[in-house]
């Protein structure tokens, strides 16, 4: 029996770079990052938008990736197959369940998660004290200061603020906004965990370069006209698509999973008269 520790993958295949590229495509098209970046590039300049959304999402790309990565060098890759397998499983009915909960073409999921994104965007700015709510903007609604934001910016946000302020200063508080409201909406997000199932199974270059292609395609699509393709789409068929591609994926890996064990449990039979 072999004692050698499990190794990454390494297998060099389009089939990787398109599987990583479509899951993050389906997964992203209407999602709430979707809007953050349609929404703010209405209101400021759109490349400084797309930059600050796109360099989030590298980083999230790279970070999912590389964590996603280190897992076969602690879990034989059987192991691995099996948990990325069971993930997509899980995505793809939970994708399933509310693309049947949707009516008509999924306005009302699209109104939900724009509505969603507007709520950060404006939390984020009137917490930072330099924006102003929606609604009131539209409205033409005269604008009072907060006294919770008063209070905050008495008492200071800390380190983390702090950080904000400073790179804000160097990039720009656009790119900073883009960047910092791209990042927390991607984390945990189901896309970020799809990418870390698919860096456990496939090789890290591949999976990284397959969502950062797909990432930029979505805000680069967000930014030039997010409202009106959302419009355009059913995010209901999206989703369904999305879903049929994560159970696909989740058969996949389990049948690689079972193949492996097969291989490990076979045990070569020697010629009749050999020792």
């Amino acid at each position: 029996m072999s004692t050698q520790p499990p190794t990454p993958p390494t297998d060099f295949s389009a089939e990787t770079l398109i599987r990583s590229f479509m899951t993050i495509i389906l997964s992203e098209i209407g999602d709430k990052t979707f809007f953050i970046s349609a929404i703010l590039a209405m209101r400021h300049p759109r490349l400084v938008v797309f930059l600050g959304a796109f360099a989030s999402l590298v980083l999230m790309s790279m970070l999912s990736a590389s964590l996603g990565h280190i897992l076969p060098t602690l879990l034989p890759k059987k192991w691995t197959q099996i948990m990325a397998g069971v993930l997509f499983l899980v995505f793809g009915s939970k994708m399933v369940m509310e693309a049947r909960e949707m009516g008509g073409n999924g306005r009302e999921k699209v109104e939900e998660e724009m509505r969603e994104a507007e709520e950060e965007i404006e939390g984020d700015e009137f917490g930072a004290g330099n924006g102003i709510p929606l609604q009131q903007l539209e409205e033409g609604e005269p604008v009072l200061s907060s006294p919770n934001a008063t209070k905050q910016k008495r008492l200071g946000w800390g380190i983390a603020e702090g950080m904000r302020n400073f790179c804000s200063l160097i990039l720009g508080p656009v790119f900073v906004q883009s960047f910092v409201l791209t990042f927390l909406g991607e984390w945990g997000d189901r896309s970020q965990i799809a990418t870390i199932a698919l860096g456990a199974a496939h090789n890290v270059y591949l999976v990284t370069l397959g969502t950062v292609l797909g990432h930029t395609c979505c805000t680069a699509l967000a930014v030039v006209g997010g409202r009106y393709v959302s419009s355009k789409i059913s995010v209901k068929h999206v989703t369904m698509g999305g879903a049929a591609l994560f159970l696909i994926f989740g058969v996949i890996y389990l049948y690689d999973a079972l193949a492996t064990s097969a291989e490990e449990l076979s045990i070569p039979i020697s010629p009749v008269g050999e020792s």
